[in-house]
């Protein structure tokens, strides 16, 4: 059973017997377009988190393709839902629609797809069938500065998904419109003694990095506005040449 409340009743609900609330607070926040805001809501515990119904739109809301400057609509998906709770996708949403569909006239005008949006949802969709991102355990990530002076990584919001056989994801996004710096600190224990590979999960990049400056300095980020990045590591193994992707479907 889902809720749909507001005026802070949420954790109210679940109280109540309810599975599910829907999170307005976090698209709110989205929209708002800080931060601060948006990290500040994901300091919750699991027994809430884990029982938000997270969305972008629905039939109450403008289309999010809409609302939302491009970059930032996917830097919103991907702070969304590959947050730990239940993900409501609306009708359209994957195709980029921008028109809001009455639903009381029970059909929509014809819009073009935008290929873009249709490629990002689609990758979006594939790696959301990782069963770390459903049985995993979710921890936020804290960002450090850069440098002494350099405020830029109250920008980021970064968090992290740890598997039951050792998996390790890292999210971290630029939510802001300007060009910022950060140390991601990795909350991942025996990243020492080994070399990772950053394979990004969205864009396909791959990066080589050492543990022991993982684990005492952090993952140093030095991104656009709206960047945002998926990372698997797996650890390389010493004796090849290359890092085999092993993707853990259920």
């Amino acid at each position: 059973m889902m809720a749909e409340v507001y005026w802070d009743l949420e954790w109210t609900m679940l109280q109540q017997g309810f599975d599910y609330t829907y999170d307005k607070r976090l698209y709110d926040r989205l929209k708002e377009g800080h931060a601060k805001a948006v990290r500040e809501h994901l300091y919750a515990g699991p027994d809430y988190q884990n029982h938000m119904a997270r969305f972008l739109e629905n039939h109450d809301e403008p289309r999010v393709a809409y609302e939302f400057a491009p970059n930032m609509h996917q830097a919103a998906a991907i702070l969304t839902f590959l947050s730990p709770g239940l993900r409501f996708f609306h009708q359209g949403q994957l195709e980029g629609r921008k028109k809001r569909i009455s639903p009381h006239l029970v059909r929509a005008p014809k819009e073009v797809a935008v290929e873009e949006l249709e490629l990002f949802y689609s990758k979006l969709l594939d790696i959301l069938h990782w069963h770390v991102f459903r049985n995993g355990d979710w921890k936020l990530a804290e960002c450090i500065p850069a440098w002494d002076g350099n405020p830029s990584n109250g920008n980021y919001i970064s968090y992290a998904w740890q598997g039951a056989q050792g998996e390790k994801i890292l999210i971290a996004v630029n939510y802001s419109p300007d060009y910022s710096q950060c140390f991601v600190k990795l909350p991942f224990q025996h990243l020492a003694g080994n070399s990772w590979s950053l394979s990004d999960l969205m864009s396909g990049n791959i990066y080589g990095r050492d543990g022991d400056e993982l684990n005492e300095k952090g993952l140093y980020l030095d991104e656009p506005d709206g960047k945002f990045t998926c990372f698997y590591l797996p650890r390389i193994k010493p004796t090849f040449s290359e890092t085999v992707l092993a993707i853990p479907f259920e």
